[in-house]
């Protein structure tokens, strides 16, 4: 994650991160690495082998800013974009021009059609209710509307069911006006190679876009990517792999990482034996130690329950304490005195510690991290 930075005209698309804040201002500051991103994005693509590879934005580009992510992927030649919302597919299309297709993964809220007409959308059809309104809409457009059928191969969360498959495709006139791009389903648990999940959804998947006019197919997410062959089908949809999260948890990491926190230290002190430590007291010393306070919490988005480290120089800090919204205490006894000074950075996430391992340590995993990220760090992108 080498390399000059250079910021983007926006560092986001979205209010969550519409203000810029300097580096000096800031209390932490988030690294995001485009170059890492476009490599990981050649990687999948390697992988498929001449299939269509989809970049997966939403959530503001999984935490990342969904501009500067877009535009990385672009490009690489990414011409299909994902997001969940009807609101972040109007911003991107803002921000991306005319040409790349941008489908809407919840679908088109009820009365938000012409919206999404307007700003030249795809919808995500995971209803027959959705289907009707979308051709309503094309027929109030006067021209044919992008759609993306989804079918429930058995995740159980979005996408017609069986019944609604056979429903709809013994109306006749089901999809007037409706251009299919692709047929599309979700895997449930393609980050477990082994589970019979997988093989069992791919089948039903084909046997439900059977029954759908003829189009092309998209099945694999990210860990997908890594089921094989079979999986593949016509377009790929990875998201979580593009910005670093390992996408095969039980197997070494093929993708590169992406992101960098670091946090300003605030302020060091000796503390004698007995000393209580943060809210609660919940840790108290059991020997005289040195602490240094960061500035960062889980208003930041680094979760409250998470028990961890920082680094610096090599050197693992552990947490002292509960996380408190703004600022979290760290042991740094192991650095020599006076090392550690305020407005140095110690590092949460990077080169020392993954966001998966920061995952691990809070319970969660690495997708919620990311997504959780505040609107209060500096953003550097460097690579771009």
């Amino acid at each position: 994650m080498n390399g000059a930075s250079k910021e983007p005209p926006s560092e986001s698309i979205t209010a969550k991160d519409g203000r810029l804040i300097s580096e000096a201002a800031a209390g932490a500051i988030l690294t995001i690495d485009l170059g890492a991103i476009r490599e990981n994005y050649r990687r999948l693509k390697a992988r498929l082998r001449g299939v269509r590879c989809a970049g997966v934005v939403k959530a503001d580009g999984y935490g990342l800013g969904a501009g500067p992510v877009t535009a990385a992927l672009a490009a690489e030649g990414c011409d299909i974009f994902f997001v969940a919302h009807l609101a972040e597919g109007v911003l991107l299309r803002k921000a991306l021009g005319s040409k790349p297709a941008i489908h809407v993964l919840n679908g088109i809220q009820p009365g938000a059609e012409g919206e999404a007409v307007e700003a030249e959308l795809g919808a995500v059809i995971n209803s027959a209710a959705q289907l009707a309104a979308w051709r309503a809409a094309a027929q109030r457009a006067s021209r044919k509307l992008s759609a993306a059928l989804q079918v429930d191969s058995g995740m159980s969360r979005l996408g017609m069911a069986a019944e609604e498959v056979q429903a709809v495709t013994a109306d006749p006139q089901a999809f007037d006006g409706i251009d299919v791009a692709f047929v599309m389903s979700h895997l449930a648990c393609a980050d477990e190679p082994q589970n019979p999940a997988n093989e069992q959804q791919r089948l039903e998947f084909e046997r439900l876009r059977r029954m759908l006019p003829k189009a092309p197919s998209s099945l694999a997410n990210s860990s997908g990517i890594f089921l094989g062959q079979p999986f593949h089908h016509d377009l790929a949809r990875p998201g979580a792999a593009l910005y670093g999260i390992n996408p095969t948890p039980a197997e070494p990491n093929p993708m590169l990482p992406v992101v960098r926190l670091q946090a300003k230290v605030i302020q060091t002190r000796s503390l004698e034996k007995g000393a209580g430590v943060g809210y609660g007291h919940t840790f108290r010393t059991t020997e005289p130690l040195r602490a240094a306070t960061i500035s960062l919490g889980y208003a930041d988005g680094w979760h409250r329950r998470a028990a961890s480290a920082a680094w610096f120089e090599n050197a693992r800090l552990p947490f002292l304490g509960r996380v408190s919204m703004d600022s979290i205490i760290l042991d740094v006894s192991a650095l020599p005195p006076s090392r550690l000074r305020e407005g140095d950075l110690v590092e949460l996430f990077g080169p020392s510690q993954s966001v998966d391992d920061a995952a691990g340590h809070a319970g969660t995993i690495g997708y919620e991290i990311l997504t959780s990220l505040g609107h209060r760090f500096h953003r550097r992108y460097v690579n771009g």
